[in-house]
């Protein structure tokens, strides 16, 4: 797990820092939405929290285990976009969104993919999630 200076913006771009977006999520407290929850999930990849990455991800679709450490070359990443953020209904919804990064010394990539969410028990997961080319 990577650790990170608190007053820095969030991984996630929120300009109000780390402590002040992903960090109390990442810490436990529940996502008030399921952009809010796609948001701390990049910032979780970002820092290699596998271990909230595996917590908010649905028990119906979630692996065993993720490997981010063991992930070569490990991917540096550069920046996330939502573009949209589709509320279903009160327990359901999709965020669309654009995460670039790099391996190795490569070119920029992206990562375009519309995920679904669903709220349990007042905590929204992460369900699974449509490439898009």
């Amino acid at each position: 797990m990577k650790s990170i200076d608190t007053m820095t913006p969030c991984p996630c771009g929120n300009e109000a820092g780390y402590a002040g977006c992903c960090g109390p999520l990442h810490e436990g407290k529940p996502a008030g939405s399921a952009e809010q929850l796609m948001r701390s999930r990049y910032s979780a990849y970002v820092l290699l929290r596998e271990d909230y990455l595996l917590a908010t991800w649905h028990a119906d679709t979630r692996p065993a285990s993720l490997r981010l450490s063991a992930q070569q070359p490990a991917p540096t990443w550069l920046g996330l976009d939502i573009r949209q953020h589709h509320v279903i209904d009160d327990d359901h919804a999709t965020v669309e969104f654009v995460a670039r990064y790099r391996l190795g010394g490569g070119r920029a990539q992206r990562q375009h993919e519309t995920s679904r969410f669903v709220r349990e028990n007042g905590r929204w997961f992460y369900r699974d999630g449509e490439i898009k080319a």
